[in-house]
């Protein structure tokens, strides 16, 4: 299963809750989310997605995702070892977990709520919109580029 498997899955699920997702979203920090969600109050979810051990236990960046979301998820695809998950270095008081595959996901474990500062919440739920009206227009035209 690919990372973009996962992607689905787990946007089917936020949209079931509200949430609406977009994919490869950068932050004012230099990172980029695999997937931001907003739900109609504004509120942000962020998804950091992995589909091997080895991606997992080498990533060390997660955290620099949590000031730009009111929650963090690890999504793995069905069959990954959950186990790393249960360990201080991913913070299960922190980050919650998906399971997802390419037509559903499933929440295995809930995500701890922070409060993203008014500013930053602005900002970010503004270039959203806008990557996301891009996104569109760019399918709808793909010569539009050439008028930006």
């Amino acid at each position: 299963m690919t990372a973009i498997d996962v992607a689905r899955g787990v946007s089917r699920l936020l949209l079931r809750h509200d949430y609406v997702a977009i994919g490869e979203v950068p932050l004012a920090n230099g990172r980029r989310a695999d997937l931001m969600a907003v739900d109609a109050r504004g509120r942000i979810i962020i998804v950091e997605i992995k589909c091997s051990r080895a991606d997992l236990l080498g990533d060390g960046k997660w955290r620099d995702y949590l000031d730009y979301c009111d929650r963090f998820f690890w999504a793995v695809p069905q069959g990954f070892d959950l186990s790393p998950f249960d360990t201080d270095a991913f913070s299960p008081d922190l980050a919650g977990l998906i399971v997802a595959d390419r037509y559903d996901a499933a929440i295995a474990r809930e995500a701890a709520e922070f409060a993203v500062p008014a500013p930053r919440r602005k900002v970010a739920t503004l270039d959203f919109g806008r990557r996301a009206a891009r996104r569109l227009l760019g399918h709808l035209d793909p010569d539009c580029e050439s008028f930006g």
